[in-house]
């Protein structure tokens, strides 16, 4: 098996990823392919902080806002997404950078995924139930204490996954955690240059609610409005990522915009501090700070020259 070779960009939610891929775009060519999965949806392209049409012309962008707000996404399908991109990148002689900010589309994409056995739809259908009847904050709260690694990489807002980790920990008897750990590893044929962009909390929290306040300057609002006048359903998955979840509760009169945009920073910030967690974690990752990102170049054509 040939090994299809790509660069992956590491790092919380506002570190500047997006800026190292565009950086390294202007000393050879290549494709931005997003693993994040909220930038996935097409109605929230301010929201979720997807790159602005002026960057996405400097180079190919691709699985950036094309899911439909009811469309769920797996990380069995976005693997499946990632390898055509990756291969018509470098068919194209681009090499192809990964950005974004979900560890678990990471892993998928380069070991594949656990065999975990099929759950019972009698199982699947109580935990669906119990969801529509309690919501999504009370099983989280079951899931934290039956698998608290898959419970705090989770927005308390995310139906499909919390529901999808606690239907497998009720089937099989055994968390995600515990499945995840058996994946097999090495047989996807990727290879990754894993580069991550070293911050820490502290100097992330002003630029999250820089960041945020621009969003809303922007139309973030009236972005949420116009995707619930087309899909007014509070399940669909697109509405679980930070920032969505929040400004359709206030649309939706439950919360005042002072109060709505305190929790989307404090989400904000949580999910950041999650991902320094999960990625610290992640092996064979080269961290460097943003002032040190001249030496990218050099490591990723090293890399991408490599023949084994």
């Amino acid at each position: 098996m040939s090994i299809l070779r790509a660069v992956c960009i590491l790092g919380p939610t506002g570190s500047g990823k997006t800026e190292a891929a565009l950086g390294l775009s202007r000393h050879m060519p290549v494709t931005v392919i997003n693993y994040d999965s909220r930038q996935l949806y097409a109605d929230f392209p301010i929201v979720t902080a997807q790159p602005e049409p002026h960057e996405q012309e400097l180079c190919p962008h691709r699985l950036f806002g094309f899911l439909p707000t009811c469309e769920p996404m797996s990380a069995a399908r976005f693997a499946e997404l990632a390898r055509v991109e990756m291969q018509q990148a470098r068919d194209a002689g681009r090499v192809p950078v990964l950005v974004g900010g979900t560890g678990l589309y990471v892993k998928a994409l380069e070991h594949g995924l656990a065999d975990i056995p099929p759950v019972s739809p009698d199982v699947r259908q109580w935990v669906l139930e119990r969801m529509a009847r309690e919501g999504p904050n009370v099983l989280h709260e079951d899931l934290a204490q039956a698998d608290p690694q898959t419970a705090a990489r989770l927005h308390p807002n995310d139906t499909q996954r919390i529901a999808r980790a606690l239907e497998v920990y009720l089937g099989t008897g055994r968390t995600l955690t515990d499945w995840f750990h058996e994946q097999k590893r090495g047989h996807t044929g990727v290879a990754l240059c894993k580069v991550g962009v070293s911050t820490t909390l502290g100097e992330l929290e002003p630029r999250l609610r820089h960041r945020i306040g621009q969003m809303l300057e922007r139309g973030a609002l009236d972005e949420v409005r116009r995707a619930w006048k087309h899909t007014p359903d509070r399940e669909a998955p697109g509405y679980s990522g930070i920032g969505c979840a929040e400004l359709l509760a206030h649309i939706l009169g439950e919360a005042d915009f002072e109060s709505t945009c305190d929790l989307w920073y404090r989400n904000t910030r949580s999910y950041a501090k999650r991902q320094l967690t999960w990625f610290a974690k992640e092996p064979d990752v080269r961290w460097m700070r943003v002032e040190g990102f001249d030496r990218l170049p050099g490591m990723v054509q090293e890399f991408m020259d490599t023949r084994k």
